[in-house]
This record gives structure tokens, sequence and C-alpha cells, in this order.
């Protein structure tokens, strides 16, 4: 719904900005107005890459004047058409409309609970405004001079009932018309503005939960986590949006649209806060009931009087909701399954010490880079590979890339290494961990990366004593002078190349697994210094054989007695959502020919 809203605000905002044009031949007005809301659309959805940090200095003076212009006009029209109106106030007159008005009175509140949508919106940007921010501009700024606009409007009614379509236009003085109209085009900007990077936040958090397929995301602020942008989305809801106004072409359709998604947006959220009084906050359940029940009953009436609007307008929020919950279910079951399987099905490490080392094939010359998820185990796409292959690279380096929820992960503390193993398999686990700034551009050298702590990581675990050769290490640590200068010193005898590679900024290695009573040594000695620079070398030879890019595919599919909309879901949708998100051989610039695809089908 959420998003549903991210694209009926736009529709609605711009579309009632636009109402304000006015041309000399009436049958034209309506086209004219579709056609700017249309071409202010476009614009909008195009500068959405800038994101709202770099556009925010723009926004705040728009607001600020939009505000104080409808606040100063709501005066002067109290002021000259008349004052009685600020008598509304008054809770009695609540009791009085529903009581004369009855049935169309309930109705009505559809239409009324326009004028106080936009604060769903409030809670959804605190990713990308101080919360501190929002609470002044909200007290002190909008809720008085939307007050002082909606009395005056109302006064300018008290005398002109007949332009009850077109009030907030027609309430205007002639003397400021097009400034004001101006300055409304670019408020409905800054409203879509709201909604819209709302829809990026949720779509990146549903993401991150794995409830949706993953697309780029793009964050623009180093200072602020959640402003994000999603390129593929960004298209998508303008097009969505274009056509809902081309569609409607009016705004009480569109509002009744709107008013249904922004509705059960507060009902949902009411029913999630309990849950969050509750289980996160630890508030009493009668506090949390209190608050529920007070909530509901407002809510509910807004909505029991949305519904009868659906087949005016208000079922296009509940389709376009439908249809992204159908992808988001149909992706999160397949997704859950296939990380199932792998986790399952991983192979153990006794059976690769089984093998031996020549794990039971012929070990050709060159490195692998095997791709998988999972940062531990050898998974089973590896097993699959070796049995219906005749052979191996000589050095296998199982690589898993994790995206963590910062800006930015230093060089230095990029790539966590491991040994799989006996020293004789020649086979190392690699942990790529990137930020989410490090990836707006493909890492050309991510290959020569992952190839330098590699060589560093041999070198650190040749000076280690004490623990048996199937330990696996991390490294980690920072870089110090003494280690760059021991490093340099205590392998005088490899080439120029290698030791240029192997200088970075780790200087330590920690067993994740040592035997007990076994404390690691710093060693230097002649044994454990030749065997580093013979591993150094083979491992060069290898890299010089070439590389090759293995990427595991699991392919998943509905067993052949699933019921045909399971088959639906899984051989068609999944699928297609699956062919269509960014893999790794794209983010990582991993060249054609020395990409290999293994696939293997897992049916559910």
């Amino acid at each position: 719904m959420v998003i549903g809203d991210g694209i009926l605000t736009p529709a609605i905002s711009v579309l009632s900005a636009s109402g304000g044009i006015k041309v000399n031949n009436p049958k034209m007005e309506n086209g004219m107005v579709v056609l700017v809301a249309v071409v202010i659309l476009v614009g909008l959805f195009s500068m959405q890459h800038y994101g709202t940090d770099k556009v925010g200095w723009l926004f705040a003076p728009i607001v600020l004047l939009w505000f104080l212009l409808i606040g100063g006009i709501g005066i002067f029209n109290i002021w000259k058409y008349d004052s009685s109106v600020l008598r509304a106030f008054s809770p009695v007159h609540i009791y009085r409309y529903f009581r004369r008005q009855k049935r169309d009175g309930w109705s009505s509140l559809g239409g009324i609970m326009l004028s106080i949508t936009g604060t769903e919106a409030l809670f959804a940007d605190l990713a990308h405004f101080p919360v501190s921010a929002i609470q002044l501009a909200f007290t002190v700024v909008v809720f008085p001079c939307l007050l002082l606009a909606y009395s005056g409007q109302a006064a300018y009614l008290m005398q002109n009932t007949d332009h009850v379509v077109d009030v907030f236009y027609r309430s205007i003085p002639e003397s400021i018309y097009w400034p004001t109209f101006i300055i409304a085009t670019l408020a409905a900007v800054v409203a879509s503005q709201a909604t819209i990077s709302a829809s990026f936040s949720l779509i990146k958090q549903a993401v991150a939960l794995g409830c949706f397929p993953r697309v780029k995301v793009v964050h623009t602020s180093k200072n602020f986590l959640g402003q994000v942008y999603i390129p593929d989305m960004n298209w998508i809801l303008m097009i969505l949006c274009i056509a809902v106004t081309v569609g409607f072409k009016n705004q009480i359709q569109i509002g009744n649209a709107y008013g249904t998604a922004v509705v059960i947006v507060m009902l949902t959220t009411t029913l999630l806060m309990m849950l969050i009084m509750l289980l996160v906050w630890h508030c009493h359940w009668i506090l949390a009931l209190i608050f529920t029940i007070l909530s509901l009953v407002v809510e509910g009436t807004y909505f029991s009087a949305v519904l009868l609007k659906v087949d005016q307008g208000g079922w296009v929020p509940l389709v376009i909701a439908g249809a992204f919950l159908g992808i988001m279910v149909v992706w999160h079951y397949g997704t859950v399954k296939r990380y199932e399987f792998e986790m399952h099905s991983k192979v153990s490490m006794a059976w690769v010490l089984g093998l031996g080392p020549s794990l039971g094939l012929v070990r050709v010359p060159g490195i692998g880079l095997v791709y998988t998820e999972l940062a531990s185990g050898v998974p089973r796409i590896f097993s699959h590979f070796i049995t219906n292959l005749p052979a191996i690279h000589s050095a296998v380096v199982f690589v898993c890339v994790k995206y963590l929820p910062v800006y930015t992960v230093p060089e230095d503390e990029r790539f966590l290494v491991k040994r799989i193993g006996p020293k004789s398999f020649h086979m190392f686990r690699c942990v790529a961990r990137y930020g989410y700034k490090d990836l707006h551009r493909k890492d050309d050298d991510f290959e020569k990366k992952l190839f330098d702590n590699l060589f560093l990581f041999v070198r650190l675990e040749s000076m280690m004593e004490g623990c048996s050769d199937s330990d696996e290490y991390s490294l980690y640590g920072q870089q110090t002078q003494q280690s760059r200068d021991f490093l340099l010193k205590d392998n005088l005898n490899t080439s120029t190349s290698v030791a240029d590679l192997t200088i970075s900024s780790v200087d330590s290695i920690v067993p994740v697994k040592s035997p007990l009573n076994a404390t690691p040594t710093v060693s230097s000695g002649p044994e454990s210094s030749q065997t580093e620079v013979d591993e150094l070398e083979f491992l060069n030879s290898c890299r010089e054989a070439g590389v090759v890019h293995i990427l595991g595919n699991t392919i998943v599919r509905a067993r052949r007695d699933s019921r045909f909309y399971k088959k639906i879901a899984i051989d068609y949708v999944y699928a297609f959502l699956r062919k269509i998100c960014r893999e790794n051989s794209a983010i990582f610039n991993v060249p054609h020919e020395s990409l290999l695809n293994v696939g293997q089908i897992f049916y559910v």
C-alpha cells in the first residue's frame, strides 16, 4: 500500500497543482492539465537519482514559502469573507454535522480523509531527516498554516457556494494567482518526493529481508543510511503514475484511490505499532490495548467510509498492492527454499578430506574461483561440479560476497581469507565484504585485490607454528610499519612482483580452531620460509595458467505433481525474477571468456 501511495501521491498532487491552468477553450482545459501533469511527472522521476540529500537545499525554501503563502491567503480570506468559520474548532459542530447529514455525512468522510493525508509519510522519511526537524516543522509551521488555509477556504465558500469544485484556486487573490500557481506546482513535486523516497526505503528494507528481488540500490548520502535510489523501481513507478494520471483524468477517482491507500496504511501501522509496544518496548498490555482501540475508532470510521468508493477508483491501490504482494510472496518462498536446499546439502569436510589431495580427480593448471552464498562449509555446487567433470583446477578459492549496512568497508578489512583442508589441497575461502557505497561502480580490481590478500595470507600463515594443517585461519587487523618491514625482510627470496602484491594492511592471523594447549608463535625459520616460497610460486604459476570464475546457479522448479498455481509461481514468475536480478558477474566485471555457470535443479 505504501508503494501504491508512492504512485498515487504524485498523480493527485501534480494533477491538483496543474488544475490551476486557465485556457480560453474550456474543452481543451482538461487535456492541457493532464499534459502538463505528465511533463511534470517525467521531470520529477528523472531527477530522483540526485537523491534527497542533493535536492533538499531546494525543497526546504519551497516548502517554507508554500506554507507561509497558504497560511497568509487563509488569514486574508477569513478577514475578508467570514471570520465566524473559526467557531468550527468547537467539537460540538462535528456532532451537529453528522446528526444533520446522517448517511451523507458519514460518506463524506472519504473526502475529508484527503485533508490529513501526507502524515503517513512523516515517519517513512525518518531516515531522510532528523526526528527533531520533523517535529519542529510540523508543530510550528505545517499544522498552523494548514488550519488557516482550510479555514480561509471555508470562509470563501460561505459567500461562493458554487465554487466548491476548485475552491483553492478560486480563493487566491488575483494579484498573486500565478506566483501561487508556480509555488503550488513546486510544492506538489516536494510532496511527491516524500512518498517516492518512502517507497524506495521500503523496497530497500524488503530486499534486505529477502522479500523482494535483488534490484540495484544506490545510496545517495554518506550521512543518512536510508537515503536510497532504486533505478529500476523509479521508472516502474513513473510508468504506473503516468498511467493512473492519464487513465483517470480527474481528481475525484484518483482521490478515492489515494484515500483507500492511505487509510489502509494507517490501519496497518496501528496494528504493527501494537506489536512494537508489546514485543519491543515491553509496555503493559492494557496501555497497548487502549492505544490500539482509540486509534482504530478513528481510522476504522474513515476506513468504513472509503469502502463505498472502491468501485469509484478505490480498487487501484488494491490491485497495485496485490501485484507487489504476489511478487514478494513468490520471491520469498523461492529464495527461502533455495537457501534451505543449499544449507542442508552442503558438503561435509570429512567428505572433502576423504578425496585426498587430488580430490579424486585430475588437477589441471589454473585457479578456480567458486562463488557461493555460504560463508562456511563447502557448497553442494562444488561436489556437483567435480562429480560431473573429470578435472578441477590446481587451486580452488570459494568466494562469498557479503553486503554490510555501513557506508564503506576499508580496503584493509574487506577480505577475510581461510584455508580449507590441508595445504596440499590448495583450497581457500575468501569472504569479501562491501559497504553500500563501495559498489556504485563495477569493481574492476576485484580479482587483483583477492589475490593480493590470498598471497598475504600464505605469507602470514607460514609464520605460525603449533597449528595443524587442517586448521582454518582468518586475517584481520590494522597495518603497522613493523609488519610491513618484517614481511619485506623475511621474503627477500621471492620475486619482486610477488612482494608488491603482498604489501597489504593486514598484519596478524588468528586461528578460528586451534588444538588444545597449543600456542601459536611467530617463526621465520628456513623451513617455513621455504614452504611459503614454494606455495607462492605454485599459486603464481596457477594464476598465470588462467583464472576461471565458477558461478553456481541453483534452479528452483515445481514438482510435477504440484498444483497449477504453484507451477506458474515457481516455473515462470520466480524464474523470471531470478533472470532479471543482478548477478555477481555483472558487479565484479567478470569477463565472459573466463565465466563458467554450473547449474543444478532443485524441485520444491
